[in-house]
């Protein structure tokens, strides 16, 4: 009984991983790049929105590819934390205090990726002058210094969740098995989570610094 118990929790610690990685992983990147054409200007950026929330079968892509992931991801990383199993107590006192962080980091992008979802993706089913001008609305929120800040934690966070995932993730699959290999490891997916954060917050300020739809055109109407 109890090694039956044991093997379901180790392929759910295997699911649990490669869920953070594919889709989750994947889509943190291309909804980075995908904001990132705001420095494009607002034609542009609403162009390319518009194109993929028009896609055949999106919203079923996005509720079973995306968002059934994440949730799983989020309830079994605190099922993980509850039980407090983790071999990341071999790895020295940084990576003891990685490791809790990275628990941590998991209930801060939980509650930033709700908020962010309501503040984008219901707020345009809500209301379609929304859903006709993200860029104008991104502009709104994220030109304020607070939620720019939010969204800049957010995405900091985010980043280093992602990378310091990659690189447990490496050693419990058995990856990276020896010191080196974890060292080096862990120096590269650090340096994916900056390149992530960088990115982050240069589309954040293709918000604030791009240029805006000129004020003769009304969206919507």
């Amino acid at each position: 009984m109890s090694t039956s118990i044991d093997n379901r929790h180790f392929l759910l610690r295997r699911l649990h991983s490669l869920l953070g990685l594919i889709p989750v992983g994947a889509f943190l990147a291309f909804h980075m790049w995908e904001n990132s054409q705001a420095w494009q200007g607002a034609a542009h950026y609403n162009e390319i929105v518009e194109k993929i929330s028009s896609m055949n079968l999106v919203l079923l892509f996005e509720i079973v590819g995306i968002a059934l992931p994440i949730l799983f991801h989020a309830i079994y990383g605190i099922v993980i934390w509850a039980s407090g199993k983790s071999n990341a107590t071999r790895y020295g006192y940084l990576h003891n205090w990685m490791f809790v962080f990275q628990r941590v980091s998991g209930f801060v992008i939980l509650a930033f990726v709700l908020f962010h979802v309501w503040q984008t993706r219901i707020a345009a089913a809500l209301d379609p002058a929304v859903a006709a001008d993200l860029y104008g609305h991104m502009v709104g929120v994220v030109g304020h210094p607070v939620m720019f800040a939010i969204y800049v934690l957010g995405t900091a966070f985010a980043a280093f969740h992602l990378g310091n995932g990659l690189w447990t993730m490496g050693i419990s699959w058995g990856l990276t098995t020896t010191v080196r290999a974890q060292r080096i490891s862990f120096v590269t997916f650090m340096l994916v989570a900056c390149a992530l954060v960088a990115l982050g917050v240069r589309s954040l300020l293709g918000f604030v610094l791009g240029d805006p739809l000129p004020p003769t055109v009304h969206v919507g109407l």
